[in-house]
């Protein structure tokens, strides 16, 4: 479907193996033949808007570089460093800075800020930060974030666009019936309803409302019609990428998965490369249980909802439609579903539908 895809996480792990028994490039240059004594070796950056913090070790681990640089010097001084192992959290702007770095020849992981905190020794700020990262980066146990390719960028992009606009959308409807309820004017829930009865009452002269007010709810009525058109848009561009996509038609085979689900998930994991199995994409969505257990004794609680809020909750919204419409089918999912739904419930079923469609998704990517 031509999306450049990124180095799976296997991959990142085995680039920095191959930088740390003196190995760098595809072509097996060792690192001794360029390295001098004292030079950078990894180097952690605290990314931010203006201003980034760099800490550097050399092969002995020793540290050899602690400078603040602003955003417009940074790629001058990195393109002069010696291929290294360049560490940095995944947080906003860290897709950007690993193709940059990339592109330099610099090998480029990203970390989970969570996974990076713990190596802070002393009060926050953003020099310990990047001492942190540069230790960090260095653990063999340390788990890496796969970066997003520009498509999966773009894809991301129009979701979070989208969910904005309809956002906006449901205040916009919320607003007209509240301001509509003073006047003695009650409007049924739902946009449709909202838009059709809104024209009624702005057009209707015997409702005893002013002409200031008019005027402002057919502001409110124009705002409404173009937030409409405005998600129209996006999903039309969704479908686009959809028929352009075989990921997300292979996605969309699972049941309940549609268009939206399907171009999130692509957006979100590209090629599932990051995870080991299903389950481990099930668990980094938050859709298993959340573990407290000591001394032997097992104890399991609700869902962990970790990672992203938006893609569990497209994910388990379409589980629940599979789960209400279980009842109209015969075949050995639905059976499963009403077994559940007898002995659970309809909510925990959803839950546990969604972590199976997770599991399914990974297999399939």
């Amino acid at each position: 479907n031509g999306m450049v895809r990124p180095p799976s996480l296997n991959g990142l792990k085995w680039a920095m193996m191959n930088i740390f028994q003196h190995q760098v490039g595809e072509r097996g240059r060792t690192m001794s033949k360029h390295t001098k004594k004292g030079q950078v070796r990894v180097l952690g950056i605290d990314i931010a808007k203006q201003s980034f913090e760099l800490h550097g070790h050399d092969e002995s681990g020793h540290v050899v570089l602690k400078k603040k640089l602003s955003r417009n010097k940074l790629p001058e001084f990195v393109a002069n460093l010696p291929p290294c192992v360049i560490g940095m959290e995944a947080c906003g702007g860290a897709n950007y800075w690993y193709r940059v770095f990339t592109e330099m020849g610099h090998t480029v992981c990203l970390m989970a800020p969570q996974f990076v905190k713990p190596f802070v020794k002393s009060n926050k700020n953003d020099a310990a930060d990047a001492e942190a990262i540069c230790e960090a980066v260095q653990r063999p146990s340390m788990r890496f974030v796969t970066p997003k390719s520009i498509e999966q960028q773009d894809i991301q992009c129009i979701h979070r666009i989208r969910s904005q606009a309809v956002k906006a959308q449901t205040m916009q409807i919320n607003q007209v019936r509240g301001l509509l309820l003073e006047y003695g004017i009650v409007i049924p829930k739902g946009k449709k309803h909202v838009r059709k009865r809104l024209l009624e009452i702005i057009e209707d002269e015997n409702n005893g409302l002013t002409q200031t007010f008019r005027g402002d709810l057919r502001e409110l009525y124009d705002e409404l019609i173009h937030l409409g058109k405005r998600i129209d848009s996006l999903e039309k561009k969704l479908g686009e990428i959809v028929k352009q996509s075989e990921e997300c038609q292979l996605l969309m085979t699972i049941p309940g998965v549609g268009i939206l689900t399907a171009t999130a998930l692509l957006a979100a994991i590209g090629n599932a490369s990051m995870f080991k199995s299903g389950r481990e994409l099930a668990a980094w969505l938050g859709l298993v249980p959340r573990q407290f257990s000591t001394g032997g004794k097992q104890t399991l609680l609700g869902i962990s909802k970790r990672e992203d809020k938006y893609l569990r909750t497209l994910l388990i919204h379409s589980a629940r439609s599979v789960v209400q419409m279980a009842g109209k089918h015969m075949d050995s999912r639905s059976q499963w579903i009403i077994r559940l739904v007898e002995r659970r419930g309809r909510n925990i079923s959803a839950v546990a539908l969604a972590n199976k469609n997770a599991r399914t998704a990974w297999a399939v990517l």
